[in-house]
């Protein structure tokens, strides 16, 4: 019998679960073949795209989508198996109903219904064809999608969304097995597939694949309300080993505690986010083609169409109870986020379902992130994850009871198709080039075919002129030889006459002298005819003359018609060139009215701003404006209720009397009202909000003067509380620094007993640690030396924030020396004689102490030559306790690595005997 791990070390039996795998499968396939048909139908439906005023061409027809919503059922774990031995299980499952049942008691229970019921037997696989292949599918085909898991710690949310399945493939899931089919899909010419992965951790965005982006923005788009995160790293995705790369980073920068329900407990909402750029078949813009010459049909011209799509994967953590979980300390404040972000989901969905007129999607960054996977345009798929322990029971039925509103949210699944100017203009440039090189081509054949002709018909009019004139010359010798054979015959009649003594001479011969009876003709007769014939002759030149002429008339006309078809392509190029111009001009207007638009949009909400602000100061009337009538308020202030309500009404004094008023106090003479006064201060430090504003006012400079004149034990908690609120974000790490910050905490830590002032110093200095910048400086001033000096108190939550901060300083030795190669020789904390007390507490029974110092002596053992030090010190044993009995999986990989690398480590090993190879 094989057998699938969750995260908390529990198992599911697939034992006995081939037949119904079956039966789903064909069950699936046919409902798959169904959605792609209306998918497809849908896009046929939508294929005639119109230009929008962004241009951008969108269909416009939406497909109403519900929420589909899936249970699944954790098997007992081993503590359930001995704790609940004799109870029955609170659930009971009828998957082939789809329906489940939640006892109430031995003989009363309530129905459920819901899109699928998936057993304790379920593998990974079915859980991804019946939830999130669905989702896929339609992502690929132009719609967002989203998948989320929700439920309570330890029911296995993880194990189903992010579980790699390194070791066996049968245990991936729903994040794997979704890249795995959209990598086999799309293609890698065309298309393009880009990731994105990070944490909601107490309500800051962080970024997974980049630890120091850990503030990322949430950027709304004012016209279509799409969210966006432009401050997280995106990857592009060419092979699914890349992808497995980067969700084993993420992973490892994830945050998680060991809590009484779970190992290993997610204390962040983990989300991977996967954009798709597809091009759309059959939509490119058409070019015809006729005899091998290039025509660009205007008609038919339309800019290339891409889909964009988005596929939202969300590992929730999980809802708890703080009198279950056990959490304390810095994992209470966790816990209180955590429930917190799903309490603002919860109503949001609530408010869905009862379709009411207001959403609260503002009330958390989880709920603004998820906008669009609740009541918006995605196709969403949930999964809510159950435990079968009756001593849970009402957990298990509110995770039921938040299944059932999400079913009855309506999305409104829509393509987002656009056209793709860019490759259109590429397109057109390249053909407006091979347009141009193929008319200067016939231009050249057509003027060189010009000039041959030209000169076929001077050669043949100058032949003519030639063969004219040497016939004409022929014929006036011919007529001139003619005529004075003439003239010698009648002079030599003339003279045969003459000396016959007939008559008289004559100048020319007479009738009498002309034989009737003779063939022969009168020599003029002759001569007369010879003439006739030159005429004719004559004629017939001139007659081939005008031919010539009407010839080159000819080619003139051929020549005229040739220039007239060169103007025609030249007014298409003119037309060409300018409709690509009118495309530029209206992109460019179009941009111009964005940004107008965007400026509108500010100023409204500015003026609504003000006129909110004018109303609530009419009706709160005045505000005090001198000094002794703030004293008053802020002591009042401080007899009102605990809590959140304290801390509504602090909030309200801020808006009320301004920061810089609240400040002045801290002056004050009055030693109450600095105590007051930095209660406040530290209240409004908390809210990531304030910060900013309370640095440029000077509150942080007012702070560390009040730490540093001040002997109140109270004022030095209060005051060293906000500093550690304040040195939270980097820039005020390096201002606390540059202004002797680590100076007075070291101070007050050396004088404080108090372990809640301690902790409070303590987490101030181990925020600093964190920053690589500010380490020779820390060590300088003696932060290190002042954080050691601290476990002198031995309450847990000041020994938890010793080893954070140790464990940060650890962690930036270790990138210092292996990344930028700028750390050389021993570590700090070893030559400042650390190295004890963490080999001492490394199996500490409390695990905030525990987890920090594993990783602290983890990132030691990266630098080889710590290795000595650690080895003689004791650190070896642990580092083998670490790398077989860590609850972390990150950490336990990371040790096993070190020490298998590690010469010195190895050749210790092999001395005692051990085998580690």
């Amino acid at each position: 019998m094989s057998s699938n791990s969750y995260r908390n070390g529990s198992s599911i039996s697939r034992g006995g679960g081939g037949m119904k795998l079956e039966n789903y499968n064909s069950k699936y396939s046919s409902s798959s073949s169904s959605f792609k048909s209306k998918v497809q139908q849908s896009t046929a439906a939508s294929s005639t795209l119109r230009r929008s005023s962004t241009g951008a061409s969108r269909d416009d027809s939406t497909v109403s989508g519900r929420v589909r919503v899936a249970v699944r059922l954790r098997p007992r774990n081993s503590e359930e198996m001995v704790a609940d031995a004799d109870f029955a299980d609170c659930v009971e499952l009828q998957p082939e109903l789809k329906r489940l049942k939640l006892r109430k008691n031995n003989w009363d229970s309530d129905t459920y219904e819901f899109d699928e019921v998936l057993t304790e037997f379920a593998s990974q696989k079915r859980v991804y064809e019946v939830v999130a292949k669905p989702v896929v599918e339609s992502v690929l085909d132009g719609y967002n999608g989203t998948v989320m898991a929700y439920g309570q710690t330890g029911t296995g949310k993880t194990y189903t969304l992010g579980r790699l399945g390194e070791e066996d493939a049968a245990d991936r899931g729903i994040m794997v097995r979704a890249m795995e089919d959209i990598l086999t899909e799309v293609s890698p010419e065309n298309d393009l597939v880009c990731v994105s992965y990070f944490q909601l951790y107490m309500e800051t965005i962080q970024d997974l694949l980049n630890p120091a982006n850990d503030n990322i923005s949430i950027v709304e788009d004012p016209k279509s309300g799409d969210v966006s995160l432009p401050g997280a790293t995106l990857v592009e995705i060419r092979d699914h080993k890349s992808f497995m790369e980067l969700l084993q980073l993420g992973e490892a920068h994830r945050f998680a505690a060991n809590t009484k329900l779970n190992t290993e407990s997610s204390r962040s909402h983990a989300i991977l986010m996967v954009h798709i750029k597809r091009s759309v078949k059959g939509k490119n813009s058409s070019f015809s083609s006729e005899n091998g010459n290039m025509t660009l049909t205007g008609k038919t011209l339309k800019p290339p169409v891409v889909r964009k799509s988005k596929l939202v994967i969300v590992d929730l953590a999980g809802s708890e109870r703080i009198d279950k979980s056990g959490s304390e300390g810095h994992t209470l404040d966790e816990a209180k986020s955590i429930n917190l972000s799903l309490s603002a989901l919860g109503k949001c969905i609530n408010a869905l379902a009862e379709s009411s007129a207001h959403v609260p999607v503002r009330d958390s960054k989880l709920t603004r992130l998820l906008r669009d996977s609740f009541g918006g345009t995605a196709r969403t798929s949930l999964i809510i994850t159950i435990g079968p322990s009756p001593r849970h029971r009402g957990e298990t039925s509110s995770t039921i009871m938040f299944g059932q509103r999400a079913m009855k949210v309506e999305n409104m699944v829509k393509i987002k198709e656009e056209f793709d100017y860019k490759s259109l203009s590429r397109r057109l440039e390249i053909q407006l080039d091979k347009l141009i090189a193929e008319h200067e081509r016939q231009q050249k054949a057509f003027q060189d075919e010009i000039e041959r002709i030209a000169l076929e018909a001077q050669m043949r009019v100058a032949e003519v002129e030639q063969n004219y004139a040497n016939a004409l010359e022929m014929e006036k010798l011919k007529c001139q030889k003619d005529y004075m054979e003439s003239v010698k015959r009648l002079e030599e009649q003339a003279a045969k006459q003459e000396k016959q003594g007939h008559r008289k001479v004559k100048v020319g011969p007479s009738e009498d002298d002309i034989d009737p009876k003779s063939n022969s003709e009168p020599p003029l007769l002759f001569a007369s005819g010879e003439v006739a014939e030159i005429k004719q002759k004559l004629h017939n030149e001139i007659l081939l003359r005008k031919a010539a002429e009407a010839e080159v008339d000819n080619l003139r006309n051929q020549m005229i018609h040739w220039k007239n078809t060169e103007a025609a392509r030249n007014a298409e190029l003119l037309k060409l060139r300018k409709m690509l111009e009118d495309e530029e001009c209206q992109k460019a207007k179009l941009e111009e009215e964005i940004e107008m638009l965007q400026s509108q949009l500010l100023q409204i909400s500015f003026e609504a701003d003000e006129s909110r602000r004018n109303l609530d100061r009419d009706l709160s009337g005045n505000v005090p404006s001198s000094l002794d009538s703030l004293i008053p308020q802020v002591k009042h202030q401080q007899l009102r209720e605990s809590g959140d309500g304290e801390k509504a009404s602090m909030v309200k004094l801020f808006e009320q009397v301004g920061l810089h008023k609240i400040l002045s106090l801290l002056e004050s003479e009055d030693a109450d009202v600095r105590i007051h006064a930095v209660k406040v201060v530290a209240n409004l430090a908390a809210e990531e909000s304030n910060q900013e504003k309370i640095v440029e006012a000077g509150g942080l400079t007012s702070l560390l003067t009040l730490l540093r004149s001040s002997n109140d034990e109270t004022i030095h908690r209060v005051a060293a509380g906000a500093i550690a609120n304040l040195a939270m974000n980097e820039t005020n790490q390096e201002l606390i620094m540059s202004q002797g910050g680590i100076s007075l905490l070291s101070l007050t830590a050396a004088k404080a007993e108090d372990p809640q002032t301690l902790r409070m110093v303590a987490g101030a200095i181990a925020n600093l640690c964190g920053n690589d910048k500010l380490q020779a400086k820390l060590r300088a001033e003696g932060g290190i030396r002042a954080l050691l000096g601290m476990v002198r108190c031995r309450h847990p939550d000041v020994l938890a924030q010793v080893a954070r901060g140790i464990a940060n300083f650890a962690k930036c030795e270790s990138r210092a020396s292996t990344q930028a190669g700028t750390k050389s020789g021993r570590s700090v904390l070893i030559e400042d004689g650390a190295l004890p007390w963490i080999v001492q507490n490394a199996n500490n029974e409390a695990s905030p102490i525990r987890r920090h110092i594993e990783l602290a002596l983890c990132h030691l053992a990266q630098h080889e030559i710590n290795a000595k030090e650690m080895i003689t010190g004791g650190a070896l044993w642990e580092l083998v306790r670490i790398s077989r009995d860590c609850s972390r999986e990150d950490i336990r990989a990371l040790v096993q690595r070190t020490l298998k690398s590690s010469p010195s480590f190895q050749a210790e090993l092999k001395r005692l005997r051990i085998d580690y190879s």
